[in-house]
Formats: C-alpha cells, structure tokens, sequence
C-alpha cells in the first residue's frame, strides 16, 4: 500500500495491547495476583474494566466494585480505602515491571508501520498508563529493536494522565506540534486513552483485536477461524467507537488504512476531530 498522509503529521501511541503485548495481557495477571494476595478473588474479566487508567486509579476503581469491595469488607474486617489502594500499588508495581517484561514482544506489523510512518516523515510518540519505573526496561527494549520514539509520557511524568489531555499535550510539545492537535492521531485499545487523545482535540484510532477490548493472547488469534474472530470482534469494535474512537482496526498493522480514511473524511471538510466525532454517532 503506497497510501501517502497529508493532514496527519504524527501519531501518538499507546503501549499494551496497542503496539506491544497481543491481548494486554500483562496488566491482567498482575492484578489478579496482586489481589489474591489479600485474599480477594479477581477475575481478569474484572480486572479489565478499568483499563487504560492509571494504574493508582486502575486500583481505585477495582476496589470500589462492589464485589470486591463486599470481599475486602469480610476478609480485611473495613472498607476499601484510599491507604489501601496507594499500598497496593507499592506491592503492584515490581509485579506489573516483571509481568510486561514477559509480555513486551511487539505486535506483529507495528515495526512495519513504525518503519512507515518514517518514510512519510511523520512524527511518532507515546503515552501509557504504566508508570516510568515499568517502563524504562521495555523502553531500553525497544530502543534495541529500532523502536525511538520523540517521547514517552508516563501515567506518573504528569499532574493528571488519561483521560487528561496532559500527557498529549507533552507529546506534541516534543513533535513540534503544539497547538496542532488536528494534525495528530492517537492510537488505542482503551476507553481512557482514547479520551486522552479526544480531549486533547486529536483524532483517535481504536485497535479491537491486539488489546483490551477483545483481550485475546495472540496464540487464541491466530488458531480462530474467521466467523470466531469477527463474531468476537463486535463487541470490542462497538466498545472502541462508544468510546470515541473515529476509526477502529484490528491491529497497528492496518494503521496505514486507518489513516487514509481520517485523510478522506479530511477532504470531505470535517477537518476538527470533535465535528468528525459528531457524525460518527
């Protein structure tokens, strides 16, 4: 595909589930292990609810279901409080760093993306809800496999991460873009960091198949047949518009489509993401 952007000067992306770890499996396991070891049980499908957040509210958030919650109040004799959710996250963050290492293998067709995007001289950088202490090992990781991105924000580099626009507004600092925030996509696989791209005024590109939304290891991919992936797969699309998300792939290595799609809805005059977003509903 020869498809050449001319709106689009950078793309902002996401992590998990969107550019590594097929399936956003990572997290999930943390947080069922983290839990457990209060003696809670958690089920990944729970666990995935709040996902894209940061991960001090990712925790917040779980432990205010009330299923949760109901266990905490049995098992821990009190309430869910804001004390227990920031000691969690003490005990949670070397779980997730040795979890994402063991799940940091690229998405098949993002370094081909990546390698195109260059090509077309478009500017790349990324934001996640993990923090700088999980991500400067996957970060040196990915430097070594040619991945370098203009900038990383972490959930902790600012004031107020996802759905806050901050971390965006970072990124496009560092791409020379500030104040041209219709010229950048944000690419997804949660609610939350799709916010994050739409409240910075971007245009935003969910992935259903790679991430949370589906939230299938690759393995389960690749052995589906196709009536059991597209089946799977309207949920996690429908999930992924609802949340705003102008176009939705299945994966980064579709990326290129994604974008010519933004390009024609560019020609045909919806040149503010917001206005654009409007006629998606």
């Amino acid at each position: 595909m020869t498809t050449t952007t001319t709106t689009i000067r950078a793309v902002v992306f996401d992590w998990a589930g969107t550019i590594v770890d097929f399936g956003s499996l990572a997290p999930m396991g943390a947080f069922v292990r983290l839990f457990a070891k209060h003696g809670i049980t958690l089920s990944i499908a729970q666990a995935r609810v709040p996902m894209g957040l940061p991960k001090l509210a990712h925790i917040e958030a779980l432990g205010a279901m009330p299923e949760i919650a109901a266990q905490w109040q049995l098992v821990k004799g009190r309430s869910f409080a804001a004390e227990d959710a920031a000691a969690l996250l003490q005990e949670f963050v070397p779980m997730s760093a040795a979890s994402a290492m063991e799940h940091s293998d690229f998405i098949p067709g993002f370094l081909d993306s990546y390698a195109w995007l260059q090509q077309q001289g478009m500017g790349v950088a990324t934001t996640t809800g993990y923090t700088r202490f999980i991500m400067e090992p996957l970060i040196a990781k990915a430097a070594e496999a040619g991945f370098t991105p203009a900038r990383t924000i972490c959930c902790d580099d600012v004031a107020h991460s996802r759905p806050s626009p901050l971390g965006m507004q970072e990124c496009m600092k560092s791409l020379g873009l500030e104040g041209q925030s219709a010229c950048v996509v944000k690419v997804d696989d949660t609610a939350p960091g799709l916010q994050e791209g739409l409240n910075a005024g971007c245009w935003t590109v969910g992935v259903a198949a790679s991430g949370n939304a589906l939230g299938w290891s690759w393995d389960q991919w690749v052995h589906a047949s196709e009536d059991e992936r597209e089946h799977a797969l309207v949920d996690a699309r429908r999930r992924l518009k609802d949340a705003g998300a102008h176009a939705v792939i299945d994966s980064v290595a579709d990326l290129r489509a994604a974008l010519a799609a933004i390009e024609v809805r560019v020609a045909a005059g919806l040149a503010d993401p917001h206005q654009a977003l409007s006629q998606n509903r």
